[in-house]
């Protein structure tokens, strides 16, 4: 609790104990009424000073001016009748409850935040003489200096890092709880915290264009953008209050003016004013002012934890009404680098095809060098590389310990006579000959990011209709991409403006209330991005072109999120339709009831203070985002390495022989269905599940499509762990 909390909260206990012990005191008249004036006092001074600040300046119609009219009215009736001045302190009492647990609700959103905001750099350590450090603020700090930064300390300005080691806390920047390690020549970011080493990092922003001051920009022009929801409420409220106002005078005036003038019957005018004085207290909307915008700043403040942001409620509402997500595939569903994804040796063992390999392409510049260098990071070894000669459009040759050693493509093993072997698997295929023997060869790809698949099946199960993906690669490699994630279509060699034209003719094909969004890595998006309805971008951290052009910010790589953010966005946007529906229709049916008399003015706290506080905690719900969502793809398709390739036009997909599949299920009759429905399937030779190790092993006859067949198994599995008894 802040202190302001403290404050009230001691005033609300005071007032309560107060009229406890009142209660049990012999008191009567005017002494009685001083008495519980003081408590009164105590817990609403605030309340009508509020109100008649209000009426001063005239703009009096606020739920202030509802409470203090209705507990001074309240008041005014108990001197006059009985003398019972419990009601009037406990509307007012209650009020205050609720308005604390509102406080308190607001603040616990806030502070996810808050969490968020501190990632704010407070200064920066310059070295202007060897060893001796200068403190200076960061938006001093020119391009190119050279910043020192300790450990425990955050990085002040984005920069690359010229000396030192250490592990980075960009928990507030991402979600990502795993410390990121870097070394010399890693680009960092401001907002991450140092937790080891001493850094000395080149800048390559100044403050004002970091990633620090761009998070932190846009998290407060969230509060900015308002939904329509929010919006609504707030006409509501400026006509609502001032009707409701009207109305309870008119309550309390034209009944018993109606019961002399016409009917003959005494005025009761204490009766009639007090169900007014009830009439004003159901009628506060506070439920509904409160409730509403903090459902939207809750679900803002969750899903911010998780390294997602979004710019504001209108994009949190739009996108729970997404039902169309259109799919960049490199740094979006790949990881848009080549990777070494298989080794397939003949003569000799993996490992040594690969450092083979690699020595050979250790000067080249070539991609595909630099994979297999990264591959293979024993650089330091008693290996000799001499003669190494580059062809072009062939490979590369080298002696490597007097055996001559040819890295390349077909091509070059047809020209030194090595007999090669065509490969199964999909992407760039690089063949090893030692001395004109054939050795093996290597599989390099892009790959499959690791939750692409199980993002994309996440999205179907929260209403997704169409998942499509654009690309500008060939169509083979989208085909295979679309094909092993799931996707409902896909659209290659597009260039950027076809994208653009490509997403436009989606919009028009949108129906009723359905919504498109577009997720891309930020790179070269810009135009795409702003064109959806609402605009995703992935792996953020850094790129100011993301931060600027998208709606909603994923700070990291992991695809689940997009569904994470959606199920947020509708997990709100489901709690504000609950309390708007909860509060109009109990307020609705407690005035009916007041009205006619039926109501006292306890069930009126209750339709006020007790709703209010009801929908308070409803909308609390939206501060509590799961983490991940990696319950979902259940049946994954992976090979030997666990990465999935991209393929290249240079090969087929024709083959047999061994490949993994790895099944996470609930029930081990699901796996047993699941090898039997696979066994069945064309063209499979075999297929055995180890349900402890949660894998099944398949083998293809020779010559089969390994894609094709393989897509039948996943499909037939797919309709087994759908129609299994045990697992629903």
């Amino acid at each position: 609790m802040n202190p302001k909390q403290k404050k009230n909260m001691i005033r609300i206990v005071a007032a309560a104990l107060l009229m406890i012990v009142l209660a049990f005191l012999p008191l009567s008249g005017m002494a009685r009424f001083a008495a519980y004036l003081v408590p009164y006092l105590i817990v609403g001074y605030d309340v009508i000073w509020k109100a008649g600040k209000g009426l001063w300046k005239r703009h009096p119609f606020d739920e202030s001016l509802l409470m203090a009219v209705a507990t001074l009215g309240a008041m005014a009736l108990a001197i006059y009748e009985d003398g019972d001045y419990t009601e009037a302190i406990a509307v007012m009492l209650f009020y205050q409850i609720g308005e604390w647990f509102q406080s308190y609700a607001v603040g616990r959103s806030r502070r996810n935040i808050s969490d968020l905001m501190d990632i704010r750099p407070d200064y920066a350590n310059i070295e202007q003489q060897p060893g001796q450090l200068t403190r200076v603020a960061p938006e001093t700090v020119a391009v190119g200096s050279t910043v020192v930064v300790k450990p425990g300390e955050k990085v002040p300005l984005d920069g690359v890092i010229t000396e030192g080691s250490s592990t980075l806390d960009t928990v507030a920047l991402t979600g990502e709880s795993l410390p990121r390690r870097v070394e010399p020549g890693d680009a960092v970011v401001s907002g991450s915290i140092n937790q080891s080493g001493l850094l000395h990092i080149r800048t390559t922003k100044v403050f004002a264009e970091s990633t620090a001051s761009k998070i932190l920009a846009l998290v407060e022009d969230a509060g900015s953008r308002k939904s329509k929801a929010e919006h609504f409420i707030a006409k509501f409220a400026r006509v609502y209050t001032p009707i409701v106002v009207y109305a309870a005078v008119a309550l309390a005036l034209l009944p018993p003016l109606v019961n002399m003038a016409f009917l003959g019957l005494p005025p009761a005018w204490e009766t009639w004013i007090y169900r007014a004085l009830i009439f004003l207290v159901i009628s506060c909307p506070c439920a509904l002012v409160i409730s509403i915008p903090l459902s939207f700043f809750a679900g803002i403040g969750g899903i911010s934890r998780q390294g997602v942001l979004v710019k504001g409620a209108n994009y949190l509402e739009t996108l729970s009404k997404v039902d169309t997500v259109v799919f960049d595939k490199t740094g979006t569903l790949t990881k848009g680098v080549f990777e070494v994804t298989a080794i397939h040796p003949e003569v000799i063992n993996p490992q040594e095809l690969l450092h083979l390999a690699a020595h050979v392409e250790r000067f080249s510049t070539h991609p595909i060098a630099v994979s297999l260098r990264n591959a293979y990071r024993q650089e330091a070894d008693a290996c000799t590389v001499e003669d190494v000669e580059e062809i072009s459009g062939h490979g590369v040759r080298a002696r490597v310990n007097g055996s001559v050693v040819c890295v390349g493509n077909a091509k070059m093993m047809e020209a030194v006579g090595a007999k090669w072997r065509p490969c199964e698997q999909t992407g760039t295929i690089v063949h090893v000959a030692i001395d004109g023997t054939y050795a093996g060869h290597i599989v390099i790809a892009d790959v499959i990011k690791d939750h692409a698949g199980a993002a994309v099946e996440a999205l179907h199960k929260n209403g997704v209709k169409r998942a499509i993906m654009l690309t500008g690669d060939g169509r083979a490699a989208a085909d295979h991409v679309a094909s092993v994630l799931g996707l409902d279509a896909a659209y290659s060699e597009l260039l950027p403006q076809d994208k653009v034209s490509k997403v436009e003719s989606f919009l028009q094909e949108e129906q009723g209330d359905g919504r498109l969004a577009f997720v891309g890595d930020g790179i070269n998006d810009a135009p795409v991005l702003s064109r959806a309805d609402v605009g995703i971008a992935m792996g953020a951290m850094g790129s100011d072109a993301a931060i600027e052009a998208a709606d909603v910010v994923l700070m990291d790589d992991d695809p689940l999120k997009i569904a994470l953010a959606q199920r947020t966005a509708r997990k709100t946007m489901c709690i504000v339709y609950e309390n708007i529906v909860f509060s109009i229709g109990v307020k609705a049916v407690v005035l009916v009831l007041g009205a006619l008399g039926l109501a006292n003015m306890w069930a009126a706290i209750f339709a006020d203070v007790g709703v209010m506080i009801l929908a308070v905690c409803n909308a609390t719900r939206a501060l509590f985002v799961p983490k991940d969502l990696r319950g979902y793809g259940r049946l994954q398709r992976q090979d030997e390495e666990t990465a999935r390739p991209v393929p290249s036009t240079q090969q087929s997909v024709i083959s047999s022989g061994p490949r993994a599949y790895k099944i996470e299920v609930d029930c081990p009759n699901c796996a047993g269905l699941m090898e039997e429905a696979a066994r069945k399937t064309k063209g499979v030779r075999s297929a055995t599940v180890n349900f402890m190790a949660q894998e099944m092993k398949v083998e293809l006859e020779d010559g089969e499509n390994w894609d094709q067949v393989m897509t039948a198994v996943r499909d037939n599995c797919k309709k087994v762990e759908d129609d299994c008894e045990v697992y629903l």
